[in-house]
């Protein structure tokens, strides 16, 4: 259970924090300009969004789409407090976010608005993370399908001595963060990028496969595929259409790009204008499970991202398309026979339960984007036949393919929330 401190918090921050977000044209955007080209910010800062062409093998046919360029590494940054071992968080509202407030890092913030190009007042806390040493910092990237080469330092930092409490921000036990991790919409989405990017390693680790074997299979898959991207104008991408209200898809597929006007009272700017990105009501990331060696073994893929330069490693299963994924074009047959046998038709007297929760995107881009985590531990004796894009990963070896960085996003939030009672 929450603490009532927590709760009683939660719902001081909830009346004290005031946002209205209005959907607007994204031709009436303020500061913004619109174009055949892309949607960029007059400053030149901030992030534009473009065109993108992609040429592919990798199980799909070749497609254009939208997606978001922001060339610059923001702060993803947490302070923990070394003697009462407490993490230090704040209540953030967010324009996408569907229920207005959630957690966020001790800091969480571009280098546009750490750097007040926006003119605002500073982001609090933000000289502990400045001047770091680099073994602090895990730059990791952002979503593959929607950011091109995004990446942000995660960050945790501890502290020894007493740091003034300003309003907004609340220390955090792991007690708490293991009942935070289990509610609808709480942990923001950067904050547990942070937390899943500081998992510590097992005592005990006995892989399947070794290292060198799994290096081999990512190796040999990155001979037989390819992705090739180019960037092109808004106008030009097949199958989207433009209009000076929003960007769709031509058959409601995938998402939109909208305009939103932004009012609120506790941010570094009270008013704003941005686009924001659209998604379909629920996606879904899961994984399966199994122990061998008794050591807990996830079951990933190879996979290839257009906004990321190299391939990565993912969770078991992941699509936007969670309602209609039986009849969706990018999912494999076994993708679909896994879904639908494992998650959504459980067989919880062979298989248990390990969590099952909704977490937003990040609010700052995304609008009213949710994905339902799910992780399935597998019966010893189920046995999967896996195609040459699937293998296992023991706990250590995931770690470590974090530590990397390649493992994508979506997979750090699912490994987080399962292991975040082992945060370092």
């Amino acid at each position: 259970m929450i603490s009532q401190k927590i709760k009683n918090w939660l719902k001081k921050e909830k009346k004290q924090h005031l946002i209205k977000v209005n959907i607007t044209k994204l031709s009436s955007l303020k500061n913004w300009d619109f174009t055949n080209k892309a949607i960029s910010h007059k400053s030149g800062r901030f992030f534009k969004i473009v065109g993108l062409k992609i040429y592919t093998n990798f199980f799909k046919k070749n497609w254009d789409q939208p997606i978001i360029i922001q060339n610059e590494i923001g702060i993803l940054g947490i302070i923990k407090n070394k003697v009462t071992k407490k993490y230090l968080l704040q209540a953030k509202v967010e324009p996408g976010n569907i229920n207005k407030l959630q957690l966020s890092p001790t800091v969480q913030a571009t280098k546009s608005n750490y750097s007040q190009v926006h003119g605002g007042k500073k982001v609090p806390y933000l000289k502990f993370f400045l001047k770091l040493n680099k073994k602090n910092i895990e730059d990791q990237s952002e979503q593959g399908f929607r950011y091109l080469n995004k990446f942000n330092s995660n960050i945790i930092i501890t502290v020894k001595n007493k740091i003034n409490l300003l309003p907004g921000f609340f220390w955090f036990n792991m007690e708490d963060l293991n009942q935070l991790i289990k509610k609808k919409n709480i942990l923001n989405m950067d904050t547990i990028s942070v937390f899943s990017s500081f998992i510590k390693k097992s005592t005990i680790d006995k892989p399947l496969n070794s290292t060198k074997k799994i290096k081999g299979i990512i190796f040999k898959n990155d001979k037989k595929f390819f992705m090739k991207k180019k960037i092109i104008p808004l106008a030009s991408l097949k199958d989207w259409k433009l209009s000076i209200n929003e960007i769709t898809h031509k058959y409601k597929k995938h998402f939109s790009i909208i305009g939103a006007k932004i009012k609120t009272n506790k941010r570094e700017v009270g008013e704003w204008h941005q686009p924001l990105i659209k998604g379909k009501k629920l996606a879904l990331a899961g994984f399966l499970i199994k122990e061998i060696n008794n050591t807990n073994h996830y079951l990933c893929r190879y996979t290839m991202k257009p906004g990321l330069n190299k391939s990565v490693i993912s969770c078991t299963v992941n699509t936007s398309e969670i309602n209609t994924y039986i009849n969706s074009n990018n999912l494999t047959t076994f993708q679909k026979k896994i879904i639908k046998k494992y998650f959504f038709n459980q067989d919880k007297v062979k298989n248990k339960l390990l969590y099952d929760n909704i977490i937003s995107d990040e609010g700052g881009r995304f609008y009213h984007c949710e994905i339902r985590n799910i992780a399935i531990l597998l019966n010893k004796n189920i046995n999967i036949k896996l195609p040459t894009t699937y293998f296992w990963l023991s706990q250590n070896q995931m770690i470590g393919m974090i530590k990397n960085k390649r493992v994508d996003i979506e997979t750090r939030l699912l490994f987080g929330c399962i292991n975040i009672k082992n945060l370092i």
